[in-house]
């Protein structure tokens, strides 16, 4: 007789969760497609994580952390932050498109963890804060808006890869040069 593991389980409907959910959003996304991916019983989706909401927000909650301790914001090291926080999203696409989702069908409206992701980025913009006050970077954005253009201009290459295809071109030296034009930008941004 097998033995169950509950943690391999939960780890495989975790990762078939990210997929289903970077492909079609919430309202799209099946449980019955997560457990044939996660070869896990339907039931055990709903036991261990709750309905189809409650899992898309602690797969997008679990990657806001993978994140955060992947790829620090580095005020003191704008150019070197950009090309992590670029090269994270290289390899980890999902996440943009996770993030994106869940624009898509919240939009304005409270987030079910919105207390915990405010708490979640107030660190980050406490780093932009901090770097501002020491005189590293400009203080003429708030740090939230410095922090948001930031990110806004590092993650949109990922997010809308036919874009940079058709305007930046579609060879490697192309993307060198847009992650090298991003970069600059930022630096832009942030200098004093």
């Amino acid at each position: 007789m097998a033995v169950r593991d509950p943690e391999a389980t939960k780890a495989r409907i975790f990762e078939a969760a990210v997929a289903e959910f970077a492909r079609h959003g919430i309202a799209g996304a099946r449980i019955d497609r997560i457990a044939g991916q996660a070869k896990a019983n339907k039931q055990l989706i709903y036991a261990y994580f709750g309905n189809k909401q409650e899992l898309f927000t602690q797969v997008l909650g679990r990657s806001l952390v993978d994140l955060a301790a992947s790829v620090p914001v580095d005020p003191d090291d704008i150019e070197g932050w950009i090309d992590r926080l670029m090269d994270y999203h290289a390899a980890h696409p999902e996440f943009l498109r996770l993030l994106f989702w869940e624009g898509i069908e919240y939009g304005t409206a409270d987030l079910p963890d919105e207390a915990a992701r405010q708490d979640h980025y107030a660190r980050k913009v406490a780093a932009v804060r901090d770097a501002q006050e020491r005189g590293v970077i400009t203080d003429a954005f708030a740090p939230g808006d410095l922090l948001f253009l930031l990110i806004a201009v590092a993650n949109w290459t990922t997010v809308v890869p036919q874009m940079s295809r058709i305007l930046v071109g579609p060879d490697d030296t192309d993307r060198s040069r847009l992650r090298a034009s991003v970069k600059e930008a930022a630096r832009r941004l942030v200098a004093k």
